[in-house]
C-alpha cells in the first residue's frame, strides 16, 4: 500500500503544489493528508469536477506550475467539457496531472451505481486521448511511474490520469478535522420528516447517507419503499428529478432530501426551481458542511446561506432549522404544504456504523415508484 505522505512528497518533488478536486472514498486517506498539508490556499475542495478543472487551468495560468485535480470516476463527465474545450492540447493545451479513484472496477464488487462507471472508466481517458496508468500499490514503483507521468505531462503541456484502484492508499486520519454544530443526527432529522409526511407524499433522496439513512428509516418503521426514489448515483440532480416529478403530480406533495454538498456541486437546479415555482415542492437541505460519504471531507455549505440562495433564486418559504423543535414546527406549518418550500437543516457530521444499504435494486425502486406515483 501507498503512504499518502510518500504520494505527497513525490507530487511536491516534480512541483505540483495546487490541489483541487471532489472527494472521493478511494481518495479519502489522499485528500486527508493533502488537506492536513497543503497551504489552505493551494487546496480546493471545488463544487464539481469540472469546476476544479476550471481551478487548475487558472492556477497554471497564474503560476506555470503544474497542478493535480482529484475525483471519483463518477465526476469524469462533468470534467469532460473543461478538459476538451479549455485544457486540451487542441485548445490552450494545460498542463495538470489528474487522480481518479476506480469504483466499480470490473471484478471488484461495488454497488450498482458505479458499475458502468467502473466499465467505461479507462474507455473514457482513452476516448479524451489522456495518457493514463492504473497506480501500482507498491511505493518501489512510483517513482517511475511519476517520471513517465512527469515527463509526458512537460513535452506534451497536456494531461496524464492516475486511476487508483481500492485499497491502494494507506490509512491517513484526517488532524484538521473541524467539528460541525448541530443539535440533532442527519438520520433524525430524516425521520422526522419522512414521518411527518402523508401516505401520498413521494420522496427523492440524494446520493450517499441520506438515501441509505431514509431506507434504513422505512424499515425501522415498518414502511415500504415504493414512494421514495433513492438518487444513489448522479450528485446533485435530486433536486430536478423531484422538480420533474412536482410538476407532473400537482396533487401529491413532492420532498426532496438533499445533502449541502450534492446542492453545492449543482447549485443552478435551485433557480430552475424557484422559476418554476411548484407548490407541491418542498426542498430540504441537510447541511452538516462535509462530503459525510466519503471521509467526510469538508464543503463550503457552512459558508454560504442557503436560505438566501434560495431566495434569490425565487422560492416563496424560506426557513433555516437547527433544532429539533424548529423541525416539528415547520414540518406542522401549513405554509410549508402550501407555497414552494426550501427548508435548511443544520445537522450533526457522521452516521451510524452499522448503517446498511439498500436491499432492492435501482430497477426494482423505478418500478415501485411509478407504481406508487400512478395512484
Amino acid at each position: 500500500m501507498i503512504r499518502p505522505s510518500y504520494f505527497y512528497d513525490l507530487l511536491i518533488k516534480n512541483g505540483t503544489d495546487f490541489f483541487a478536486g471532489v472527494p472521493d472514498s478511494l481518495l479519502k486517506n489522499l485528500c486527508a493528508y493533502i488537506t492536513d498539508n497543503a497551504p489552505a490556499e493551494n487546496h480546493i475542495i471545488s463544487a464539481n469536477e469540472g469546476s476544479a478543472t476550471g481551478l487548475a487551468t487558472g492556477y497554471h495560468l497564474a503560476t506555470g506550475k503544474i497542478p493535480m485535480i482529484y475525483m471519483q470516476n463518477s465526476g469524469e463527465g462533468n470534467m469532460v467539457n473543461p478538459l476538451m474545450s479549455i485544457a486540451d492540447p487542441d485548445v490552450y493545451s494545460i498542463p495538470m496531472l489528474i487522480v481518479i479513484g476506480w469504483r466499480g472496477e470490473p471484478g471488484v464488487h461495488d454497488e450498482p451505481q458505479h458499475v458502468k462507471q467502473g466499465k467505461v472508466t479507462c474507455e473514457l481517458l482513452d476516448a479524451m486521448k489522456v495518457p493514463y496508468e492504473v497506480l501500482s500499490d507498491n511505493e518501489a514503483d512510483l517513482p517511475a511511474q511519476f517520471e513517465k507521468a512527469y515527463k509526458y505531462i512537460k513535452e506534451n503541456n497536456a494531461q496524464y490520469a492516475f486511476v487508483i484502484r481500492k485499497g491502494t492508499f494507506e490509512d491517513y486520519t484526517l488532524q484538521n478535522n473541524v467539528p460541525v454544530e448541530g443539535k440533532m443526527s442527519r438520520e433524525e432529522a430524516i425521520e422526522k420528516i419522512m414521518l411527518s409526511a402523508d401516505d401520498r407524499t413521494a420522496f427523492v433522496s440524494t446520493t450517499g447517507m441520506i438515501s441509505r439513512e431514509l431506507y434504513e428509516q422505512r424499515d425501522k418503521h415498518n414502511m415500504g419503499h415504493d414512494r421514495d426514489f433513492l438518487t444513489v448515483g448522479g450528485m446533485g440532480h435530486a433536486s430536478q428529478i423531484a422538480l420533474a416529478i412536482a410538476m407532473q403530480k400537482k396533487d401529491r406533495q413532492v420532498y426532496c432530501l438533499d445533502g449541502d454538498g450534492a446542492s453545492i456541486m449543482q447549485m443552478g437546479g435551485m433557480a430552475t426551481i424557484g422559476s418554476r415555482k411548484p407548490s407541491n415542492y418542498v426542498h430540504f437541505v441537510l447541511n452538516n458542511g462535509a462530503h459525510d460519504s466519503v471521509g467526510g471531507q469538508p464543503t463550503v455549505g457552512r459558508e454560504v446561506d442557503f436560505c438566501e440562495i434560495a431566495e434569490g433564486c425565487g422560492y416563496e418559504n424560506v426557513v433555516k432549522v437547527t433544532t429539533p423543535e424548529e423541525l416539528d414546527a415547520v414540518l406542522g406549518d401549513a405554509e410549508t404544504k402550501e407555497k414552494l418550500t426550501f427548508v435548511e437543516v443544520f445537522v450533526t457530521k457522521g452516521a451510524r456504523k452499522d448503517l446498511g444499504r439498500p436491499k432492492s435494486t435501482p430497477v426494482e425502486n423505478k418500478i415501485a415508484l411509478m407504481k406508487f406515483l400512478e395512484k
